[in-house]
């Protein structure tokens, strides 16, 4: 994946974006490829927008992807599908799909799959726009996500009346999400309320760190009870009251108990150095669109779950907090 970094000279005096910045350089890319292939943006360390004004001296990271596809194209894909109606489709997504195309995922994805489901014909991909539009046409239906390695339910819009309807209930929180996970490590309390910033790691760009006593980066809220421990290991559920990249790995890490199988957060554990990450969501309780009650949805405990508290078990005695 090819990177740019420049150093803004320290007698800068203009008053400029940094896409007419960078398309100025001698090596600098024109702003059409900046707009269709920009995978991230740092200035001195921190995301950016293509917008953003520079100063002197600053330091301007690009990565972003070439050969990005004319069209993203329907892939009989198998989905676990829990509910679907007129409106939406609730998969139980397996572990290891990425939710929407983008940088090194182009095909495979859900939308793939979903594209094919709805019987839906490819999708151009638009090379020209803005950052917001190119990135709304590679998700139709996707109103939130998870992690390519985070396995579990998420609700997907077949229309855009009911997309509007779900993210105005992502957007003001009128849902609830819960998550199970396994982490190494005993948290601090049997249950609390993880209140922090989180940013971008400036050392480490695919990281994410939690922060206080600053209003840098963005407000995340956790709130966490702990299920049982086994030696060192604890079986926890989480409810998300913010949706932030990577929230729930960054504050298990923050309270010194990250999740077992993280290669971001975590070290290989020799105990179980084939666990991938376990982490789960479990259930979600939402209002299906134009309707007042709420339908709540659960999720399986995925076999690599219960293959991890089967070994548990018989090493450690199980404890309740």
């Amino acid at each position: 994946m090819p990177f740019f970094s420049n150093k803004v000279p320290k007698d800068y005096l203009k008053d400029e974006r940094l896409d007419k910045y960078i398309a100025s350089l001698p090596n600098g890319m024109n702003r059409s490829k900046l707009k269709s292939g920009v995978t991230e943006i740092l200035i001195n360390g921190k995301k950016a927008k293509l917008s953003q004004k520079i100063r002197a001296s600053d330091q301007i990271d690009i990565k972003w992807e070439d050969n990005i596809p004319d069209n993203i194209i329907p892939e009989d894909i198998k989905l676990d599908i829990i509910y679907e109606d007129e409106n939406v489709t609730v998969v139980n997504k397996e572990q290891g799909m990425v939710t929407h195309p983008a940088c090194g995922n182009w095909n495979g994805t859900l939308v793939n799959a979903l594209l094919y489901h709805w019987g839906r014909e490819s999708i151009p991909q638009i090379k020209e726009g803005s950052y917001d539009q190119i990135l709304a046409l590679r998700r139709p239906g996707i109103v939130h996500r998870l992690d390519k390695d985070t396995s579990g339910l998420i609700i997907t819009a077949k229309n855009r009346d009911s997309e509007e309807w779900l993210q105005k209930q992502f957007l003001q929180k009128w849902l609830q999400k819960e998550y199970i996970l396994i982490c190494t490590g005993r948290p601090p309390a049997k249950a609390g309320d993880i209140r922090t910033q989180i940013i971008r790691d400036p050392k480490y760009r695919q990281r994410f760190k939690a922060v206080t006593n600053t209003d840098e980066g963005k407000f995340a809220r956790t709130i966490y009870h702990t299920i049982a421990c086994y030696g060192n290991y604890s079986l926890v559920r989480v409810r998300l009251k913010t949706g932030r990249t990577h929230q729930i790995r960054v504050h298990m890490k923050y309270l010194g108990c990250p999740i077992l199988g993280d290669s971001i957060y975590n070290k290989v554990d020799n105990n179980f150095s084939k666990a991938t990450l376990m982490l789960h969501s479990k259930k979600l309780k939402i209002r299906l669109p134009f309707t007042n009650e709420y339908t709540s949805f659960v999720s399986p405990t995925p076999k690599r779950f219960k293959e991890v508290e089967k070994k548990l078990k018989a090493k450690f005695k199980k404890e309740v907090k």
